[in-house]
């Protein structure tokens, strides 16, 4: 690794969602003379400090927020945050890059271990334009609004009201009419807010399309793809993995499904009937809240590595409730208010990652527990990169670290499962769920490009091609029988936040899922060790080289084209038929 200066320039206590203490630093930036090569390290150095800092405080702020969307003071800090701070500091971060380039070019930077940053930043130059600052802090506040909308989302079941992550356990129950019934009272639920939702989107659409004008691209597609760095492919990739998952994973759904249909008994499949135990053995039950949770999953990672085990154990009991409060690294528990979903956000200043989710006492949550771990491993191992630019890599990457850790922990899930028939149950749904995952992610990456390849598209339009791709993928469409619940149908893909939020963010999810499986690959053919071993390797390096060399330190290659998919799908099919059913 490169040795850089040392660095003092932000002060040790720091607000940077207050502007008028970010501003002076900035300023400062801006205006320094930089006459060597040794003073751009310095200058460089400054302003990592300096975003790391701001990061820091945008982050835990941001986190306060999800964590309780039904405060109003921890709402308005965010929205303070977004009006205050982003929207300006997005323009002398221009300013900054377009320094940044100047000097590298100067200095002669730009190879070597400065690759990576000036390939991005020039990106970024060539993106920023002054008009769309107000446009992007309009887009951040609507996904605000959503993620406030689902967040309140509950229902009454079984005698009690019940947030939507609680009901999914339900999903799991041998009784087909209490499955049914859940999954009726939620569809509902969300059909309460599809109005707004669809308004928030409508808005979101036609505000990136302007983005994308503004920037002098044709459509928004376009923009996305150079505004998320992707250098190494572009849609002609994305189209090939579309064609792979059709051609290999669906066989390999169809298969799954037959074999549902004959073990439940039944003619077609429902909507509920997808996420039951084919045997009708009832939900399993891997842990009872949080703190039962950490304790398991330390357990389970203390048993594949002590390196990992004694990083998972740095980050808490579990017992956290009240967000970033007391320095917490947890927030783990499903509860009223709490927005959707689950994520790892990394501190860049204090280098201490967080984990939010929405735990509800499934195994679907032991998946989320592992997977937010390894990003946080993965931060960890890339914590001492001088850039905070490279502490965190490309997606396309960054899931590869969470995805290895699903499938490399799966000898040791023991730990929340003593008795083997369940323990291999979950292995079971883990190995499926790593191929059936892949329509589903081929869908919404489809319907992405289609929303913003026909922007001025109608309502109507929109939910016809929602059905159309489910159709093509089978995610729902000729897998699932909708008869009568026609309607709930057209808005499946509301619950999909990267949609509102991080717009084509996810097909990055199946690049990672197939490296995932490469590594957990190694660990058949070479040894476990000799896996961990290209883990940490590669999830040393954070994002400090190109995506392909990524995943070749990791022993990979980058490609997700039908040789690939299909190479991998019939290797999971041949450890699925060892396992017990």
């Amino acid at each position: 690794m490169t040795t850089f200066p040392a660095t003092d320039f932000v002060p040790t206590v720091f607000n940077g969602t207050d502007w008028s203490v970010v501003e002076p630093l900035l300023n400062a930036l801006v205006d320094r003379e930089v006459n060597s090569a040794e003073e751009f390290d310095q200058w460089i150095m400054d302003r990592s400090e300096l975003e790391s800092a701001i990061g820091e405080s945008a982050a835990n702020t941001y986190i306060d927020m999800t964590c309780d969307t039904a405060d109003e003071a921890k709402q308005a800090a965010w929205t303070s945050y977004l009006e205050n701070v982003a929207p300006k500091f997005k323009p002398v971060a221009f300013v900054l890059d377009k320094k940044l380039k100047e000097l590298a070019e100067k200095f002669d930077k730009i190879g070597e271990y400065y690759e990576v940053l000036y390939r991005d930043t020039a990106a970024d130059v060539d993106l920023f334009r002054d008009d769309n600052v107000p446009l992007e802090t309009e887009l951040a506040k609507l996904d605000q609004e959503y993620d406030k909308i689902c967040g309140k989302m509950t229902v009454e079941f079984d005698g009690e009201e019940r947030t939507l992550p609680m009901m999914g356990k339900y999903s799991e129950s041998a009784d087909r009419s209490i499955r049914e019934a859940a999954w009726k009272a939620v569809a509902s639920r969300r059909l309460e807010d599809e109005e707004a939702i669809s308004a928030i989107y409508d808005t979101m659409v036609a505000k990136r399309d302007e983005c994308a004008k503004n920037a002098g691209f044709d459509n928004y597609v376009e923009f996305a793809y150079k505004s998320k760095h992707r250098f190494d492919y572009d849609t002609s990739h994305a189209y090939a993995f579309h064609d792979a998952i059709e051609k290999h994973a669906m066989p390999f759904v169809a298969k799954l499904d037959a074999t549902r249909k004959k073990e439940l008994g039944v003619d077609v499949l429902r909507p509920w009937d997808l996420n039951v135990d084919p045997k009708s053995r009832g939900q399993l039950s891997p842990f009872e809240g949080g703190v039962d949770l950490i304790s398991k999953t330390n357990a389970c990672f203390q048993k594949l590595s002590p390196e990992l085990g004694e990083m998972m154990a740095f980050m808490g009991d579990g017992s956290n409730t009240n967000g970033t409060a007391n320095g917490a690294m947890l927030d783990l528990d499903s509860r009223k208010g709490k927005a959707p979903g689950g994520y790892l956000y990394y501190r860049d200043r204090s280098k201490i990652p967080f984990i939010f989710m929405n735990a509800a006492g499934q195994h679907r949550d032991v998946e989320t527990m592992v997977h937010e771990a390894g990003h946080a491993f993965h931060s960890m191992y890339s914590q001492n990169e001088p850039f905070v630019w490279y502490r965190s890599a490309p997606i396309e990457f960054a899931e590869v670290a969470s995805m290895s850790m699903e499938l490399l922990t799966m000898p040791y899930w023991d730990a929340f499962y003593p008795n083997a028939e369940d323990a291999n149950r979950a292995r079971r749904k883990q190995l499926e769920g790593s191929i059936s995952l892949l329509p589903w992610i081929a869908t919404i990456d489809a319907f992405q490009h289609w929303v913003y390849l026909n922007p001025t598209h109608s309502r109507e339009e929109r939910a016809q091609a929602w059905l159309d791709l489910e159709s093509r993928f089978g995610h729902m469409g000729h897998r699932v029988d909708f008869t009568g619940i026609e309607e709930e149908r057209k808005f499946v893909w509301q619950r999909q936040g990267h949609l509102f939020g991080v717009p084509f963010y996810y097909i990055e999810y199946g690049i990672a899922q197939l490296g995932a499986l490469g590594i957990w690959l190694t660990s058949l053919e070479q040894s476990e060790e000799a896996a961990l071993a290209a883990y940490k390797k590669a999830m040393s390096l954070g994002g400090s080289r190109p995506l392909p060399e990524l995943f070749n330190s990791a022993g990979l290659p980058f490609d997700f084209g039908p040789e690939t998919v299909g190479r991998l799908v019939d290797r999971v099919q041949l450890e699925l038929d060892k396992l017990p059913e």
